[in-house]
This record gives structure tokens, sequence and C-alpha cells, in this order.
């Protein structure tokens, strides 16, 4: 049974095998993988090394801490692999945070900040992920770590940790998130629809780098962000004393997206049955 296991895990694994470039990872891969995801708590080199019998400690080891890796073949590989599974017209690409709680200070990118797995703010690394999905199956294609203004604003500190130089300038979470898109998008990842949290939402930048891009989007905001009807227009109105305006103004004042959704009808809906029954819930539509 486990024999029959390991070679179907080699077989999934060929394409990323092949993107190594070396013979010795090939046949390491797979043997790292199934450590992870095979019996055992811990997940350590030794450990894993100590509950396969064709793997040493030493190899396993190289494996992972000696060389430098060429990441591009094997992101490549994980997008081709990716799309071909479920890539198309109905599949949805969802921009999320993944949070890494971490002790200390020299772990690259740790810092105070919002750690959604916690959902308060903690000691952590934050990434800028992105998954494919289909219908109930996700695959993660893209994951970037954030780098807060403490270390970008600290070069000695970016050079302590190794941080290569193309990385070091301050970027945001959504221009992180629309970075990736873009090398989902020139490498042939087909999809829909970007889905993303008001963490996102918020960002008017973010939202108009996807229409930019003519994607078709669907994100979340905050209940105070300000909103405008559909039929506001932008006016010049003529000042009567001091100053003339410089600039055109909305006919109407903004209300927040909470008031504006008090008063159009709600209805319940549900999508999909997940593990705990059917997921449903209750939405009004209202263009702004």
């Amino acid at each position: 049974m486990e024999a029959e296991w390991r070679r179907a895990l080699e077989g999934w694994l060929a394409p990323f095998r092949t993107a190594l470039r070396n013979k010795v990872r090939a046949r390491m891969c797979p043997a790292y993988v199934a450590g992870l995801i095979g019996p055992g708590d811990r997940k350590s080199i030794r450990p894993m090394a100590t509950r396969d019998a064709e793997v040493s400690y030493d190899r396993l080891h190289h494996f992972i801490a000696s060389g430098t890796w060429d990441a591009a073949p094997l992101e490549a590989a994980l997008l081709a692999e990716a799309d071909r599974q479920v890539g198309g017209p109905d599949a949805w690409l969802i921009i999320d945070d993944t949070s890494l709680p971490k002790k200390g200070t020299h772990s690259v990118g740790v810092a105070p900040q919002y750690a959604s797995v916690l959902r308060k703010n903690a000691n952590c690394q934050t990434l800028v992920s992105l998954t494919l999905a289909l219908r109930e199956v996700p695959v993660m294609i893209g994951l970037r770590l954030f780098l807060p203004e403490s270390w970008t604003s600290d070069p000695n500190r970016l050079a302590r940790a190794g941080v290569p130089e193309d990385r070091q300038a301050y970027r945001t979470k959504p221009e992180i998130a629309l970075s990736e898109i873009d090398r989902a998008r020139s490498a042939g990842v087909r999809f829909g629809c970007v889905l993303a949290d008001a963490g996102y939402g918020l960002s008017a930048g973010f939202r108009q780098g996807l229409s930019e891009r003519g994607l078709c989007w669907a994100v979340g905001i905050p209940y105070e962000q300000k909103v405008y009807p559909a039929d506001v227009s932008m006016i010049f109105p003529v000042a009567r004393r001091g100053r003339p305006r410089m600039r055109h103004i909305p006919d109407t004042i903004s209300i927040s997206a909470k008031a504006m959704l008090e008063t159009p009808k709600w209805r319940a809906v549900s999508w999909r049955r997940g593990t705990k029954g059917r997921l449903s819930a209750r939405f009004a539509a209202l263009r702004a």
C-alpha cells in the first residue's frame, strides 16, 4: 500500500522534479514531500529521515539547506499544473493574507502586525497569497512575503537577513497582489473573476488596477466605506465669493455602504454544500 502511494506521489511530482534541473534534487524531492504529508507529528529534517529507511539525514539536509535554487522553473511548473487542473473561465482567483506567528526579530519580515490566523495584532510574518479555485477545489499558486516599513527603512537589517536587493523596496500588499496577478496571467493561468476581502477591497488603487487590466472582480469593503448613488454626476459649482473652485465635485453627498444597504430588500441565497451542510447567507444588490 505504501509503495503504491509513493509511486503515485512520484508521478504527481514529475513536472516539478523536471523543473529542479538536478538529478540529486529530483531524487530527494519525493522523499521530502512524503515526509511533510506522511505520518508523524514532527516535520523537521531528522525525524523525517529517521522514518524513511531509504534516505539519510545528511542527504535530506543537503537538499534543503545547501546550494542556491532557481525558483522560476518550479513556479512555472506550478502555474501550468494549476491551470491544467482547475483553470478556465469558471475558475476564481482569490487574493488573501497568510500570517505566520513568530517569536523574535530576526526572521525576514517579522514585525508586530495584523495576524489573520489570530485575528489580532501579533508578532508575525505576513504573506500575500493567490489561490486558483474551481468549485470545491483550491490550488495555491502564489505566496509572496510582505516587508513592513520597519524592515524596508533599515538597510542594515535587510543586509543581515540576506534580502535580495530587488526585493528591498517597500510595496503595499495590494501592489504585491497586482504584481502576482500579472505574473499568473503572463504564464497563461485562466480564471473568470478575482475575489478579495476588505483588506484589499478598501484600496482604491487595487480596485482601479483590476479594472485597468480588464478583469472581472468582486471585493469586500468596510461597512463605513463612503459611496455614491449610481446616478451621481461631477459638477463645477460657481463660488459666490472668494477664490473660484479648482476641481469638480459630486452633485450629491456620499453616505456609508451600510446606510445605502438599509433600504433594498435582502434575500437568502445558498450556493453549495460545505462540511457542515448548505452554505448560505443573506444578500442585497445595489449599484453604487
